[in-house]
């Protein structure tokens, strides 16, 4: 089986973060073939070093086109990096012609190439962003994006090949290069799925021809006379799972299906019984309200996993994965340091595994929150 390897490190001094990242790199190309693709991530203490890590990267190792981007955490392993310097490297030997780097403003428009898949990193801040993930997913030939995006505090930074300020980028998949993939949600339903009746905008005006307001309280038990300073408490604590008819039908009840986008209550207007939701909106889509659940997110976690694994060893074994999270979920909300990537590094079994904390997650042409997007690299046929 060809190669994948990893490394990380943390350290105040990014350059011996890095030090320890070439030579644990230098150990392990002693046994693998050359690499041509890298990733790197970096948590936001290193984003001031974000170019002079990126030239020693190209400098030591020229023959390798890099991809990554800062968040507010990285993980390699079962080790999490979370609101603390940390650095992250992955590297693979893939086929010469079996991938292709890209950025704003055309990426993936270059001819000549049949992208399958393609993992995408983003700044949240992108102009008509969502509109830019389903142009590129449709640009895929199965349409299937993974990826997420920077989380970091400072200053949203991407890597192809380049620091790049903003903007969207990632690398293109051929055929030679297989991956299987999953999303875990991190949020439980809390009552049944609505049928949005009438919205403007970000205003959630009916659910079933019932007013918004009278809805959520019904499924969250409270009665109409609730204080306000209660009922913002109460809806701040809320989330709205949204899904096009159709496209998300769930396995279990009680549980989302994989496209389902869930996106915060912002505000409510009591007399007119509106809500505000962090979403463009439409009448006809599903909503269905929440709540953050650690243990729902972490039985969900292990059965996304279990089914990668199983799926992967049936097509030849896992060469290395990509965990990309949520950086509302982590240590703090599974309550354990590292618990996360401990989860999937041991479900994975001894592959390599790196990732980050995203402020957004990416899969298909939908943008997440609170979810998990797990990506392995499968063996060619």
């Amino acid at each position: 089986m060809s190669k994948f390897i990893q490394a990380h490190a943390g350290d105040a001094n990014w350059q011996i973060a890095l030090g320890s990242c070439w030579a644990q790199v230098r150990h392990q190309l002693q046994e693998a073939s050359k690499p041509s693709l890298g990733w790197c991530y970096l948590t936001d203490h290193y984003t001031a070093a974000a170019g002079n890590i990126m030239d020693a990267l190209r400098e030591r190792m020229p023959e390798v086109h890099w991809v990554g981007t800062v968040g507010v955490g990285v993980a390699a392993e079962a080790t999490e990096y979370f609101d603390a310097p940390g650095m992250v490297l992955m590297l693979a030997d893939l086929p010469e012609g079996s991938f292709r780097l890209f950025s704003s403003p055309s990426p993936l428009d270059a001819g000549g190439f049949e992208a399958f898949t393609a993992l995408v990193h983003a700044d949240g801040a992108s102009p008509d962003l969502p509109d830019q993930l389903k142009a590129l997913s449709e640009k895929t030939t199965t349409g299937y994006l993974f990826g997420g995006l920077s989380s970091a505090r400072n200053q949203p930074l991407l890597f192809a090949d380049e620091v790049l300020l903003g903007g969207v980028s990632g690398v293109a998949f051929g055929p030679e290069v297989p991956v299987l993939s999953r999303v875990t949600q991190g949020c439980q339903p809390i009552g049944p799925q609505r049928t949005i009746t009438r919205a403007e905008g970000n205003y959630l005006v009916s659910l079933d021809d019932h007013r918004a307001l009278d809805c959520v309280l019904e499924d969250l038990g409270l009665g109409e006379e609730i204080p306000d300073p209660e009922l913002r408490h109460a809806l701040a604590q809320t989330l709205a799972g949204l899904s096009t008819p159709g496209e998300d039908v769930s396995a279990k009840p009680g549980r989302f299906g994989a496209n389902t986008e869930v996106r915060h209550l912002l505000g409510v207007g009591r007399t007119a019984g509106v809500l505000v939701v962090a979403e463009q909106i439409k009448a006809g889509m599903q909503l269905a309200f929440c709540t953050r659940n650690a243990e729902a997110a972490r039985s969900d976690l292990l059965r996304i996993v279990s089914e990668v694994r199983i799926q992967a060893e049936a097509a030849g074994g896992i060469r290395g994965a990509l965990y990309i999270s949520c950086s509302g979920r982590g240590s703090p909300h599974f309550g354990k340091a590292n618990a996360e990537f401990q989860m999937v590094s041991a479900g994975l079994g001894p592959v390599p595994l790196v990732g980050f904390f995203a402020g957004g997650e990416i899969a298909r042409h939908h943008l997440y929150g609170y979810t998990g997007v797990l990506t392995v690299f499968t063996e060619a046929a």
